[in-house]
């Protein structure tokens, strides 16, 4: 019987723990639930309460106990008048104006300020051995951070981004803690080390943890991937391009010696004519003696108006021309005179 009790006590704290809302104070960590408390705690729900932020002008208004304005999201108004946030941000810092009516009529009117701030991002230690031996702590772009330095887990009270080269020690474990108001966080430790700091050799730690927003190594893969299949792209086209040339050339040359064969055919057909001109005049057919007329002693100078025979062709050892058959002595009787040649 005393367990359950003992039980039902710790429930009820832990439920009135939760119940109570925490109370805004001046400098808040982005994402806390707070409320901005009145000076004054007789305020009746039916009368007038107002709530203004000035760095925007937004305005939560409460009469007769109904809402009449909410333009500043995320808040609401408790029945005794004061202002909760349900998860403050960065845009919710500045002042805020309220005015309100107490019991007695009386207005009453102040102002209370609240600064919002984000938490701080755990740093990263890099290397750099352009100049020497330095080391710089990395917590991105933002300004509202502070920068302490530790070195084997003491402090070096400094405050700087970075570490001069006279100012590291090499194989010393160190470590940077950046800092605002409402949150800290702290770097692990590195150890500086350089292959050859003087002529700025870099370090290990000199390439960047992300590339485009992803991981650095994997990004270089990527890419390596990218490049190595262009470059073979372009040497399969190198290839075929030096393929089609060496086609095209083959089918010139194919061309040109098919066109200088039939150059020489014809030239061969040519030269067998010409062999041919050589040859004997065919024999003079036959005529009838019965036909012959006195006219045929007119004819006689006709015939020797007949042009020169043709010149004997060129001796070719390897091609001589035919030899002249004789004439028969019975062709020789039928005409009056034998065939002479004109001088």
């Amino acid at each position: 019987m005393s367990c359950k009790r003992t039980l039902l006590f710790l429930f009820l704290c832990g439920f009135a723990a939760l119940s109570v809302s925490v109370k805004c104070t001046s400098e808040l960590l982005e994402g806390t639930s707070c409320t901005i408390d009145l000076s004054s705690k007789n305020i009746d729900k039916s009368k007038e309460v107002k709530w203004v932020h000035l760095s925007s002008e937004l305005v939560i208004h409460r009469r007769n106990g109904k809402i009449r304005a909410d333009s500043l999201s995320g808040t609401k108004i408790e029945d005794n008048g004061s202002l909760t946030f349900q998860s403050v941000s960065l845009k919710n810092t500045g002042k805020y104006k309220y005015s309100f009516y107490d019991t007695k009529g009386t207005e009453t009117s102040g102002e209370e300020e609240i600064k919002v701030f984000a938490k701080a991002p755990k740093p990263t230690v890099r290397i750099d051995c352009k100049d020497g031996l330095k080391l710089i702590c990395d917590a991105g772009n933002r300004t509202d951070l502070s920068v302490s330095w530790y070195k084997e887990a003491k402090s070096m009270n400094i405050g700087e981004l970075s570490l001069k080269s006279d100012q590291v020690e090499a194989n010393k474990p160190y470590s940077c803690r950046v800092s605002n108001t409402v949150s800290n966080e702290e770097s692990n430790s590195v150890t500086p080390s350089c292959k050859d700091a003087g002529t700025g050799a870099p370090g290990e730690a000199l390439f960047p943890s992300t590339l485009f927003g992803f991981d650095f190594w994997i990004m270089v893969s990527i890419l390596a991937g990218g490049g190595a299949l262009l470059l073979l792209l372009i040497c399969v086209l190198i290839i075929c391009a030096c393929r089609s040339c060496r086609e095209k050339t083959k089918q010139e040359q194919d061309e040109d010696e098919l066109r200088l064969r039939v150059l020489q055919d014809q030239n061969g057909a040519a030269r067998s004519k010409h062999t041919a001109r050589g040859q004997p005049a065919p024999p003079i057919p036959l005529e009838d003696p019965c036909s012959q007329t006195p006219a045929q002693s007119q004819a006689q100078p006709k015939a020797q108006t007949r042009g020169r025979p043709p010149p004997p062709p060129e001796d070719d050892e390897d091609n001589p021309p035919p030899l002249p058959r004789p004439r028969n002595k019975q062709h020789r009787k039928r005409h009056e005179e034998p065939y002479r040649l004109m001088e």
